[in-house]
């Protein structure tokens, strides 16, 4: 897009206007893309947040040949799989991880999400992170599998059977839930 590559160039040569643009433009979809990831609304924006002080602060270094919003999808992606990784070390026993994901929903998504798209979620939740992790991306990322092949140093067939399986297990999830 010609608008994200003028934004890169006044960047790179230090113009905090085109920061702030870039943080308008993107906020909402970064947020919404690591919340998905991670299932915590609350983590997403800190993690989006703090992409957004490194990414202020790499200006000069920036290389950038691609598109800028796949760039950032995939700057936060690794940072949502990297907070999985430390969420995984401290091993949090079951009663608590549910404990903890409930909690963090709170009544404002509640609110904001109806009924519908709460299942959505919590089926997503319950999928293996890689395919879960690959379904965002191509779905709420916008990228295409070479993309996110590329971006996990795995096989396009790898990410297209971990799509496959996922809406699979999606659609047994929901079909389930929908016969209730």
């Amino acid at each position: 897009m010609i608008e994200d590559r003028l934004l890169i160039l006044r960047f790179k040569r230090g113009s905090k206007d085109a920061l702030q643009r870039i943080y308008e433009k993107y906020l909402g979809f970064l947020v919404t893309l690591a919340a998905a990831l991670l299932n915590d609304v609350n983590t997403a924006e800190d993690i989006v947040h703090d992409f957004f002080v490194m990414f202020a602060q790499s200006a000069e270094r920036l290389r950038l040949d691609g598109s800028l919003k796949s760039y950032l999808a995939t700057c936060v992606a690794n940072r949502a799989r990297d907070e999985m990784r430390a969420r995984r070390r401290q091993s949090v026993g079951p009663d608590e991880a549910l404990s903890n994901q409930s909690e963090s929903r709170g009544p404002e998504l509640a609110a904001v999400c109806g009924e519908e798209l709460q299942q959505m979620a919590e089926a997503m939740a319950q999928l293996p992170y890689e395919q879960r992790e690959v379904m965002i991306l191509h779905l709420q990322g916008g990228m295409k599998f070479t993309q996110i092949a590329s971006f996990e140093s795995v096989s396009v067939n790898t990410i297209r059977s971990r799509y496959r399986y996922g809406l699979n297990k999606l659609r047994s999830m929901l079909n389930t839930e929908v016969k209730r």
